[in-house]
C-alpha cells in the first residue's frame, strides 16, 4: 500500500511500523506546513493521523476505507517538529472498524486524537 500512496513519500511521511490492527507513521513539520500562525496546519496534523488510521485499518487484506473521522488539536505544532502517530484498533465488527490515533513529539507531548471508523469495501473497487 505504501508503494503506491504518493501523498504520503511526496510529504515525506514514513511508515515505521504496521501490525494487526496497528500502525505507526512519523513526519517533519516543513515551512510549507504552517499556517498564518507559524504553526503546523490542521489539515497536515490530520492527514498525518489519518494515513496512520488507513494503514491500521488495511493490515487485514480487504480494501478498507474511513466512514468518518474527527480530531482534536490539543498544541500547537512548530516547524522541525518531528511528530509520531501511532494507530490502534479498538473495535472491529462486521465490515466496521474504530480506530485511535494519538499524534505526539517524541518526548511525549500529545499534539492531537484522532478517532476514525472504518469500512471494508464489498467487491473489488475501482484501482485496487
Amino acid at each position: 500500500m505504501y508503494a503506491r500512496d504518493l501523498t504520503c513519500q511526496t510529504l515525506g511521511i514514513v511508515l515505521d511500523e504496521v501490525a494487526p490492527g496497528r500502525a505507526s507513521l512519523r513526519m517533519r513539520v516543513s515551512e510549507t506546513m504552517v499556517n498564518g500562525h507559524g504553526i503546523a496546519h490542521g489539515g497536515y496534523l490530520f492527514l498525518l493521523a489519518d494515513a496512520a488510521f488507513a494503514y491500521a485499518c488495511n493490515t487485514y487484506g480487504p480494501v478498507t476505507v474511513a466512514h468518518s473521522a474527527q480530531i482534536t488539536f490539543l498544541q500547537p505544532a512548530a516547524v522541525d517538529d518531528e511528530l509520531r502517530a501511532d494507530a490502534i484498533e479498538r473495535a472491529r465488527y462486521g465490515r466496521n472498524g474504530i480506530y485511535d490515533v494519538t499524534v505526539r513529539q517524541p518526548e511525549g507531548k500529545i499534539i492531537a486524537e484522532f478517532r476514525g471508523q472504518s469500512i471494508v469495501l464489498a467487491g473489488n473497487p475501482v484501482g485496487t
